[in-house]
């Protein structure tokens, strides 16, 4: 009997070690989830109704109508936005007002940026020196925002086509 009450129980130690490993966990995931911000990944206001998510569309269906698109060309340079066609060939769009593109990392908000794009001699442009290191989410708009482009620059590449978020069927 004294040779028992010496020997501890390997089990008794899953017993208690288990519960207490899994509230550690649980408060680091409750602490990690707090840390990383809001949880939407889309850089549109958006409203949320019954739990259904709605956008405003009207901006992407009037760069639909306009046939707008750009190219958008980084370097060390900055950004050099040209304008393809569509209400750009034909001046619906003024070419001496500034637009604002927004830059949004896929994953981590804190990298977003907005820049302002001044009117220069091909299109707009910007003094940005811009990590290619990584995706970015691209949203094209005027200060009015009467309508809007998107597109996506890749990682390690140089350019991306913008063009309106609503497609012809």
């Amino acid at each position: 009997m004294g040779m028992a009450a010496k020997t501890r129980n390997p089990v008794m130690w899953l017993v208690i070690g288990l519960p207490v490993l899994s509230i550690v966990a649980g408060v680091g995931l409750v602490v990690i989830s707090v840390r990383s911000g809001g949880g939407d990944a889309v850089i549109d206001t958006v409203q949320r109704t019954a739990q259904i998510q709605t956008t405003e569309l009207g901006p992407d269906e009037r760069a639909q109508s306009m046939k707008l698109s750009a190219v958008m060309h980084v370097d060390a340079k900055g950004l050099e936005l040209l304008p393809v066609g569509g209400a750009f060939s034909s001046g619906e769009v003024p070419r001496d007002v500034p637009l604002t593109l927004v830059l949004s990392h896929p994953s981590d908000a804190t990298l977003d940026r907005s820049v302002e794009l001044r009117p220069s001699e091909l299109g707009w442009h910007a003094d940005l020196a811009l990590p290619l290191d990584h995706d970015w989410l691209l949203q094209l708009a005027p200060a009015d925002t009467r309508w809007r482009l998107r597109g996506r620059l890749i990682a390690g590449q140089g350019a991306a086509h913008l063009g309106p978020a609503l497609r012809d069927e």
